[in-house]
């Protein structure tokens, strides 16, 4: 975690990989004091005590302490040992009162670690809570005068500091991305207050809240920080330190996620003469395989695969060939050679790949293989082989269902798979998949991101062809309501719910409510593309069907012979690639 104090530890410096941005925050250890010098042998642990014991001064700091050593020795069921004192400890400082609040935080902290030690999250949650409201002075409180009082200010938010993001970490472990980023930014707060905003300690924790808005596609935000973070160590470090390269990667992600390749590929080439001039092969490897990436996205498709290639020589040698890293490579390279349509040697580098995640070295982390095989799973959905790309994202969900912060990935998952059930016309383990991927997003507080529009109108697709109509209709209402506020009105996106809605409501009988609808959608598509666009027919034929049963005709104003003659009318009908079901539905 980006450190208060000069003895912090500095957050992880690669930055998720493009195009796969939904893996979580790495878990960090907890703040703690400083550990005792102490190495004799470790004393037996004292009776429980009464509620008398209590107001014995020095029990807090005692048990405290023996939690701490139980966590480091783990002897004796250690995990469940340590918190028993560290609750213990924590009732004994609160009865204390006043002046032993840090103490009291720090005891919090550790009962909290434990939790989460033991995969018990939520559990660590309130705790937290707590710890951060013991140490947060209330907005109308003083501000100490004298001198004295300067480093009890300066540990007191210290300790305020390490709960923020403690918290923001744990609430980052169970998916809860937007509360995650409240707390990191309530932590960064904090420190600046304590240190000014131009402290080398502020920078890495603006690119610590970066990356967290990486990964909830917050991406403005993102940059604005990453930004900051880059002007402190240019200022504080030497010239093409490491920490600048940090910067220029995530600033890379950043940009290439925004659309601006040609900044990315600036960032990455900065960050590489870094890296090589300091003899980090390695991480010069994995700065190639990004440049490869920005020049795929760019169409320049050989240097990509130079890129990728000296990227791979390198890994080979320094790691193995059965390693996950090397398999991502070949995951790239699939991907670029089936978009030049060199399909043969894009299922050639798949199989390569799929033979490292088969048995792969040991310590390979799960959800660097279950990425793999999701964007392998991707290529051989393009290649519409629809069945294997189905028991890859099986085997991908397998490996992290149960990983804890996965929850946002495991969602995305199931959606894939959700689409795919659909493709091949099983539409009940479609509409399960989709249900469980929209209640783990529910969860980590993701219902107001596009995507999970999206999935609530393909959940709704498929209540469709289950005949579960009043189901899809709330899914629809919903999924417009929700990309209305992300996307806008006259979004595409937002106008093939309006569609399905339409759609939807004609098949209930609310006639009027599905004119509505279509008068609006047909009124921006015919702005946006054209009146003989074959988008713009085909509503105009559903249109003309609902007002010939309503018994009126269309209000409409006349449109000018530009609109009229707009674009590739019968050629893009003819190319039209869209999938309808028997209510007219979009996907």
């Amino acid at each position: 975690m980006p450190g208060l104090a000069a003895s912090g530890n500095s957050p992880p410096a690669a930055a998720p990989a493009p195009r796969r941005l939904s893996s979580p925050l790495p878990r960090r250890a907890p703040p703690s004091p400083s550990p005792s010098a102490s190495t004799r042998a470790k004393p037996r642990p004292p009776p429980a005590p009464t509620d008398d014991s209590l107001d014995n001064p020095d029990l807090g700091p005692f048990l405290l302490k023996q939690a701490r050593d139980a966590m480091v020795s783990g002897e004796g069921g250690g995990a469940a040992r340590a918190l028993e004192f560290a609750e213990r400890a924590a009732r004994a400082l609160e009865r204390r009162g006043e002046g032993a609040e840090l103490e009291l935080a720090m005891s919090l902290h550790v009962a909290a670690a434990i939790h989460c030690g033991l995969g018990r999250h939520a559990d660590a949650i309130p705790v937290l809570e707590r710890a951060v409201a013991v140490v947060t002075p209330p907005p109308e409180a003083p501000a100490p005068a004298a001198e004295a009082d300067d480093q009890r200010g300066e540990e007191w938010s210290l300790a305020a500091f390490s709960g923020w993001m403690q918290l923001g970490d744990t609430h980052a472990m169970l998916g809860r991305m937007d509360d995650s980023i409240a707390c990191y930014g309530k932590g960064l707060q904090i420190q600046m207050a304590a240190l000014g905003d131009r402290d080398p300690r502020v920078a890495e924790t603006c690119r610590y809240l970066a990356e967290a808005h990486v990964q909830a596609l917050q991406f403005d935000e993102a940059e604005k920080l990453c930004r900051k973070a880059l002007e402190i160590h240019r200022e504080h470090s030497a010239p093409a330190s490491l920490e600048e390269a940090s910067d220029r990667r995530l600033m890379a992600l950043i940009l290439d996620a925004k659309g601006d390749y040609d900044g990315a590929l600036e960032h990455l080439v900065l960050a590489s003469m870094t890296m090589v001039a300091n003899g980090r092969d390695i991480e010069v490897a994995t700065i190639d395989v990004a440049i490869g990436n920005t020049y795929l996205a760019l169409a320049r498709f050989d240097e990509a695969v130079f890129s990728y290639q000296k990227a791979l020589t390198v890994l080979k040698s320094a790691r193995g060939d059965d390693h996950p890293t090397v398999a991502s490579v070949y995951v790239r390279l699939a991907d670029l050679y089936h978009r030049t349509g060199r399909l043969r040697e894009s299922k050639s580098y798949c199989e390569n790949a799929l033979r490292v995640y088969a048995k792969p070295a040991p310590g390979a982390a799960p959800d660097e293989i279950g990425g793999g095989l999701m964007e392998i799973a991707a290529i051989y959905e393009a290649l519409d082989d629809l069945d294997e790309a189905l028991k890859l994202l099986q085997r991908a969900l397998k490996l992290l269902e149960d990983a804890p912060g996965q929850w946002s990935t495991v969602a995305g998952i199931e959606a894939q798979m959700g689409v795919l059930y659909y493709m091949v016309g099983r539409y009940a383990e479609s509409r399960s998949s989709f249900e469980s991927a929209v209640a783990k997003l529910r969860a980590s507080g993701e219902r107001k991101s596009a995507f999970f529009g999206v999935l609530l109108n393909q959940m709704g697709l498929a209540c469709v062809q289950l005949f579960k109509i009043d189901e899809a209709a709330q899914l629809f209402e919903e999924a417009r309501a929700v990309l209305e506020q992300e996307c806008g009105a006259s979004h595409p996106d937002t106008l093939g719910v309006y569609s399905n809605l339409a759609a939807i409501y004609d098949a209930m009988g609310r006639v009027e409510d599905a004119i509505e609808i279509l008068e609006h959608v047909l009124k921006v598509r015919e702005e946006k593309l054209g009146t003989a666009n074959p988008d713009v027919e085909d509503e105009k034929k559903r249109l003309a069907e609902l007002l010939k049963e309503a018994g009126r005709s269309r209000n409409r104003k006349q449109k000018s012979l530009e609109n009229l003659f707009g674009t590739n009318s019968q050629r893009a009908k003819k190319e039209a690639g869209r999938r309808w079901s028997n209510f007219g539905f979009r996907s």
